[in-house]
């Protein structure tokens, strides 16, 4: 019964220890990996961070994404498919982590010609077996002024 105690004991302050390993800082670097995945249609990179329920809420909710439709676009891209995108540049973030739950928000802007738009985005991540998975994205188009 010690035995047992001690395992669980160990493996509680394990999992707590490398979840109180990760920063805010952690968090926005695979945030922005997952603006360059989407830039470069980098499908294992997309396959990897998001969650099997990961929804995409884009603009106005005029489209709604779920994980296997941004994959499928990833792949009709690197298949050949023309993409007008040429860069994507985010500012302004703020991370916010609360338990296994952690939130970046900020600005991308999204360079497809003839001039580029600017989005607003609020992402949320969730811890699951040692790395951040992509649960939900939110994007909203800012109107130029």
């Amino acid at each position: 019964m010690k035995t047992l105690l001690l395992i669980t004991s160990f493996v509680f302050c394990f999992y707590f220890s490398s979840l109180a390993q990760t920063s805010g800082e952690e968090l926005l670097q695979v945030d922005l990996g997952w603006e360059k995945a989407l830039l470069k249609s980098e499908v294992g990179y997309l396959e990897n961070l998001l969650a099997e329920e990961f929804i995409w809420v884009h603009n106005h909710a005029g489209l709604i994404d779920g994980k296997e439709a941004v994959l499928a676009r990833a792949r009709r891209i690197q298949e050949g498919q023309t993409d007008a995108t040429k860069g994507r540049n985010s500012r302004d973030q703020i991370v916010v982590i609360l338990g296994t739950t952690g939130v970046v928000s900020g600005y991308t802007v999204v360079d497809r010609g003839p001039s580029p738009t600017t989005y607003h985005f609020m992402r949320t991540y969730s811890w699951i077996d040692g790395q951040w998975k992509l649960l939900g994205n939110h994007t909203m188009a800012i109107p130029e002024e």
